[in-house]
């Protein structure tokens, strides 16, 4: 096995509100080994890119980091100060936002952006050794240098989306945290994006988290998948086995709401998540699980392992 280079142990990220905390990330653990690209599913409003901005420790108020621990190539970043977080940020650890067409400045060449934020992070350094940081990257994502003098209207969506990638690994970071990279875009555009992250891995080695609600994009891209729901992963496992042997009832129902060509109608899950400001009891999923029992009502079922890499949460499931 390959070795680990994230691991997130009982995660809690909680949002202070008049009624009480919203729990939206509640009590997450997770594993992300070196050279793969493990991704992250679910509904809109699992908590899925609270989760990544935990990690990053980018959580700003009233949203709080409760509890748990993350340790990123062997150091807790919960217990780093912010000049110390600030050294691995970007240099060692990167994030690709949602919504990242939007990040960049439209009266600035991309030059300028990506030049400044390679300095900001480095500390001093020559602008046209900067340049040529940039130039590197642009490069590495596919684009030409020309781009450099480009202002970002004068770009497409998925050139615009590849140089915010590029920025995120211009100073070579061994892990890079892409949320959403694809929402909204074109079909071309969201498979130029995707080939552009499995690149980064099959070419440089980036270990790449990979987050988004898009079910086919996962099975098209990422080695392992975690399924997140209410809060909590609920499954974990090989993509393919996730895939074709989806343990958790939740799971089975993204897999099913995907569109297929050889089908008129989708089936959607019934109901709709609920608030994390009160969580229902028992398992979180059965009151729009069809095969939910008695004892899902009640007990909250653990993440366990049922396989060689394979995690679930569910009572149905034997270990």
């Amino acid at each position: 096995m390959s070795e680990e280079i994230l691991r997130v142990e009982n995660l809690k990220i909680y949002y202070k509100s008049m009624w009480g905390d919203y729990r939206v990330v509640d009590d997450v653990c997770l594993s992300v080994y070196k050279g793969e690209i493990f991704g992250v599913a679910g509904e809109s409003g699992c908590g899925k890119s609270t989760l990544v901005e935990g990690i990053l420790r980018l959580v700003k108020p009233p949203g709080y980091i409760a509890g748990g621990r993350i340790i990123f190539e062997g150091k807790d970043l919960l217990g780093l100060s912010e000049e110390e977080l600030r050294r691995i940020r970007w240099r060692k650890i990167s994030y690709v936002p949602q919504g990242a067409m939007n990040a960049l400045n439209p009266v600035l060449r991309i030059e300028e952006q990506m030049i400044d934020a390679i300095i900001d992070h480095l500390g001093y350094l020559p602008k046209e050794k900067g340049r040529e940081f940039a130039a590197a990257a642009l490069e590495a994502v596919g684009l030409p240098h020309e781009v450099l003098k480009m202002y970002p209207h004068e770009l497409s969506g998925g050139m615009r989306q590849r140089v915010i990638i590029a920025t995120a690994i211009a100073l070579s970071p061994s892990l890079v945290v892409a949320d959403e990279p694809i929402t909204a875009l074109d079909v071309v555009t969201t498979r130029t994006v995707l080939e552009t992250l499995a690149m980064l891995r099959d070419k440089y080695g980036i270990t790449v988290v990979f987050v988004s609600h898009d079910m086919a994009a996962h099975a098209e891209l990422v080695d392992k998948l975690a399924i997140m729901y209410a809060g909590k992963i609920v499954e974990v496992g090989n993509v393919n086995s996730v895939f074709y042997d989806p343990l958790h009832p939740y799971t089975r129902g993204l897999i099913e709401a995907i569109p297929k060509l050889d089908k008129k109608t989708i089936k959607p899950i019934p109901g709709l998540a609920p608030s994390p400001l009160e969580w229902p009891p028992g398992c979180r999923f059965h009151p729009r699980c069809l095969f939910a029992i008695e004892r899902c009502k009640k007990e909250l079922p653990e993440l366990k392992e049922v396989g060689s890499g394979r995690l679930v949460a569910c009572h149905l499931v034997q270990g």
